[in-house]
């Protein structure tokens, strides 16, 4: 503990307005807002389809939302992709070869960026998954949330889990990296079958794995009315802690909160987020976050697709809300993410990243470190085994006074 107080107070306090002086990373995320059906846990900006998809109007709306981010880039590489939503496997594949092409036509896509497309077991067809691949999806990521059919249908799930083993084969055939998405602490779960549950998913031969607990999200289904049988903290804790440990013995590092992974499988596109990089959102309800030399600046969308799309027809930046992060909101943005990560981030990323020197928040840290949630490693922002268990505790004492 003394160690790093005396390093960060050897720092002379500077003046509190961020100044940039490099930018990190940049990757495009790009929103699909439709589903076949809203799943009741889902807090997402997801739409029920209940008419024929135009995927064309909806990615040439794409292409015209990412023109309009242009400006704020230019010079800029963009090195990785993410697709989500939503149920983005539910656009066909010439309309994903046409987004694809589109935005290689207006930005500096790196060559080997890592291109990920969120899919839904129910949706699967291997021809489909074929195409996919071809337009240039690198990474998939399968929505299994369970192998067990009682379960899955308790959650509103559209597939069984004959399904889920079909499109994990097609994808580990297909693409070089394949996560699929599993959910713990389900309706009427025992620990016998969250085990199951983690045995099959790591026989399934995978690489990633990222595993969550269900939670009760205001504005939902189950959060109006929290489904029977939900497990009890403790049940849940123990679950977690067969998941957690079943995935290390067989050697998956876990090295964000919910994400597990061997070595050179992890999620490229999620570092960048959790490493405070920047992004571009298009889409409908996306969220993005651009660094400049003023400042960084977050940006969201309209979240209404229809509303979304008229807009980017007409008037663009009517669905475009830009605002600069005020500079006593930086510390905890920045910690919000990379205290995410298991072995946290180099200690000069904070000033690199948010503008703000170390000794802006050098009260934080120690107190952070007095309550053992900080490792005590003055090169290194991290949490402790305790920090990771009491993450929103550590992330608070980041607020703002």
């Amino acid at each position: 503990m003394t160690e790093f107080s005396v390093s960060i107070s050897s720092i002379s306090k500077q003046d509190s307005k961020p100044l940039l002086q490099s930018l990190p990373p940049l990757s495009l995320y790009i929103h699909f807002p439709w589903c076949i059906r809203k799943c009741p846990y889902c807090d997402f900006n997801s739409h029920q389809l209940k008419q024929d998809l135009d995927d064309q109007a909806y990615i040439a709306a794409l292409l015209g939302d990412l023109e309009t981010e242009l400006p704020h880039i230019w010079g800029r590489s963009v090195h990785t992709i993410f697709i989500g939503g939503g149920t983005p496997s539910l656009i066909s594949a010439p309309a994903l070869e046409q987004l694809l092409s589109g935005i290689r036509a207006r930005v500096n896509l790196l060559p080997d960026a890592e291109i990920t497309l969120e899919a839904n077991p129910g949706t699967y067809e291997r021809q489909r998954f074929a195409a996919y691949a071809a337009a240039g999806i690198n990474r998939l990521s399968i929505g299994v949330q369970s192998f067990a059919d009682d379960l899955l249908a308790a959650l509103g799930r559209i597939h069984n889990h004959h399904e889920a083993l079909a499109a994990i084969q097609a994808a580990l055939d297909l693409f070089p990296k394949v996560n699929i998405d599993l959910m713990y602490a389900l309706p009427g779960q025992t620990l016998s079958s969250a085990q199951q549950d983690i045995d099959t998913a790591i026989a399934s031969g995978v690489h990633h794995i990222s595993a969550y607990q269900l939670t009760m999200e205001p504005n939902t289904p189950f959060g109006h009315t929290p489904p029977p049988q939900l497990p009890d903290d403790d049940l849940s804790a123990d679950i977690e802690s067969t998941v957690h440990a079943t995935l290390q013995q067989a050697g998956f590092e876990q090295y964000e909160t919910s994400a597990f992974a061997h070595a050179r499988h992890q999620c490229q596109h999620n570092l960048n987020y959790w490493q405070f990089g920047d992004y571009i959102g298009i889409g409908a309800g996306a969220h993005g976050k651009l660094s400049n030399a003023a400042g960084i600046e977050r940006t969201t969308r309209s979240r209404h697709p229809r509303e979304y799309m008229q807009a980017m027809l007409f008037d663009p930046q009517a669905a475009i809300n830009r605002y600069v992060v005020k500079a006593e909101d930086l510390p905890f943005e920045f910690m919000m993410n990379a205290l995410r990560l298991t072995n946290g981030v180099p200690t000069d990323w904070f000033h690199q990243r948010t503008g703000l020197t170390i000794a802006e928040i050098q009260h934080k840290l120690k107190l952070a470190v007095n309550r053992g949630l900080l490792d005590a490693d003055p090169l290194y922002l991290r949490p402790t085994s305790l920090g990771k268990r009491f993450l929103n505790d550590l992330m608070a004492i980041f607020l703002d006074d």
